[in-house]
C-alpha cells in the first residue's frame, strides 16, 4: 500500500509542509517554498524552489516529484509549466475554515495519514469550538479592522474573518471577506475606514512588517477608537494567513488574546 502512495512531494506553499511535518511524513518532502518559516527546522532540511508567484521550475523538475501541492488561483501559471511537463499537480482553492479542514483531511488522506489526520483535525476543531465558546461571556465584542495590505488598502480574506468571530471580534468589512480574489478586497477610501470605527485593528502583511505607528499616523485616522487607545498589532502573516494548521492554532490564539484584553478593559 505504501507503493501507492506519493513519496516525494514538493509543497509550493506552507501550510502543506507544516502540515505534513505535524503528520511525521516530513521525509516525504524534498522541496518548499522559500517562504516557509513552519516548521522552522523545514527551511534548514528542504530546498527551497518557489516564491509564491513563481517558481524555479527546473529545481523542481530535478527533484523528480511524484506529487506537486499548490495553493491558490494565483499559482496556476506554475501550475501549468508543471503539469505540461508530465508532473502530476493538485492545487487547493480553500478560502474558509471548513475548507481549510476539509483540505488538510485530503492531504493527510493522500500521504495514508487519514486516521490521524482526522484525530488532529478534531482537537483543533475542538479547541476552536472552546475558544469561541468562552468569547460568549464578552460583555462586548470588539469591532475589528483586519488589514491584508496597506497600499491600497485591503481587507481580510473569510477564513481570518470566519476566525476573528471565533475569538470573540467582529469584522467590519463581512462583506468583503465574502470576496475570494483580493482585487475585489480592496478599500477605495481609508475613509470608509474610519467610519466603521474599529476597536481593534490588526495588520499581516505578506513580504513588510506591519508598523503600528504608521497607522497612527494616517491622515485622519487620529480618533479612530483603535487608534485613539492604542489597539493596533501585528500578527505575522505566517501566523494567520497561511491557510492550514498555523491559522488554526497560533493566528486565532493570537486574536483572542487580543480581543479578551480588550474586552476586559472596555467590556
Amino acid at each position: 500500500m505504501q507503493d501507492l502512495l506519493p513519496q516525494r512531494i514538493v509543497c509550493l506553499t506552507e501550510e502543506t509542509t507544516e502540515w505534513l511535518y505535524l503528520l511525521g511524513q516530513e521525509a516525504r518532502i524534498v522541496g518548499i517554498s522559500g517562504y516557509t518559516v513552519r516548521p522552522r527546522r523545514a527551511r534548514e532540511e528542504k530546498p527551497k524552489v518557489s516564491a509564491f508567484l513563481s517558481a524555479k521550475i527546473d529545481k523542481i523538475l530535478a527533484l523528480k516529484p511524484d506529487c506537486v501541492f499548490g495553493f491558490s488561483d494565483l499559482q496556476a501559471d506554475i501550475a501549468s509549466l508543471l503539469i505540461k511537463a508530465g508532473v502530476q499537480v493538485t492545487v487547493f482553492n480553500q478560502r474558509s475554515v471548513d475548507e481549510i479542514f476539509s483540505v488538510l483531511y485530503q492531504v493527510a488522506a493522500m500521504v495514508g495519514q487519514a486516521e490521524q489526520g482526522l484525530e488532529k483535525l478534531a482537537a483543533m476543531r475542538a479547541d476552536l469550538d472552546a475558544m469561541a465558546q468562552r468569547a460568549t461571556a464578552f460583555k462586548r465584542r470588539p469591532r475589528v479592522y483586519f488589514e491584508e495590505w496597506d497600499e491600497p488598502h485591503m481587507s481580510t480574506i473569510r477564513w481570518v474573518s470566519e476566525l476573528i468571530t471565533t475569538a470573540g471580534g467582529d469584522d467590519i468589512f463581512p462583506e468583503l471577506a465574502a470576496m475570494p480574489m483580493g482585487r475585489d478586497r480592496i478599500i477605495a477610501s481609508g475613509d470608509s475606514i474610519v467610519q466603521r470605527a474599529p476597536d481593534v485593528i490588526i495588520g499581516s502583511l505578506c513580504g513588510k512588517k506591519f508598523r503600528p505607528e504608521k497607522v497612527a499616523a494616517r491622515p485622519g485616522w487620529q480618533d479612530v477608537p483603535a487608534v485613539r487607545t492604542g489597539q493596533v498589532f501585528e500578527i505575522k502573516s505566517a501566523d494567520i494567513l497561511q491557510p492550514g494548521p498555523a491559522a488554526l492554532t497560533d493566528g486565532v490564539a493570537q486574536m483572542h488574546r487580543i480581543f479578551s484584553q480588550w474586552e476586559a478593559l472596555h467590556g
